[in-house]
C-alpha cells in the first residue's frame, strides 16, 4: 500500500493529532452557549411562575393562560375556584393562571 502514500506522508500525519482539550473545546463553548440563551431563563421563568401560583390568594384577579378574566373566590391545594361573571364560577388549575392583575382591572373590562 506504499504506492498511494508515501512513508513521509505517513509519519507526518500519525504525528500530528489533537489533543483532548482541542476536541472537547468547541462542545463546552456550545454548551455554554445553550445554557446562557435557553436553559438559564427557562428556569428563571419557570421559578418565577412557581413562586406567583404559590402566592395566589382569595380575592386575587387573575388571567388564565386560555385568556379568562377572573375573581378567585376559593383556593384549594391543586384547583382555585374563578369567578368570571355574577354567579358563574369555574375550577382552573393553579398552573394555568398566567398573571395576577391590579386590583380593580375586571371593572375597567
Amino acid at each position: 500500500m506504499s504506492f498511494f502514500i508515501s512513508n513521509a506522508m505517513a509519519e507526518a500525519g500519525a504525528a500530528s493529532q489533537p489533543g483532548i482539550f482541542e476536541v472537547l473545546f468547541p462542545f463546552i463553548i456550545l454548551f455554554v452557549v445553550f445554557y446562557f440563551l435557553l436553559i438559564r431563563p427557562q428556569s428563571k421563568r419557570a421559578k418565577e411562575h412557581r413562586k406567583l401560583v404559590e402566592a395566589l390568594a382569595k380575592g386575587d384577579e387573575v388571567m388564565t393562560q386560555g385568556g379568562i378574566y377572573g375573581k378567585i373566590t376559593e383556593v384549594g391545594e391543586e384547583a382555585l375556584t374563578v369567578e368570571i361573571a355574577d354567579n358563574l364560577q369555574v375550577k382552573v388549575q393553579r398552573a394555568a393562571v398566567a398573571s395576577v392583575l391590579p386590583k380593580g382591572t375586571l371593572k375597567n373590562l
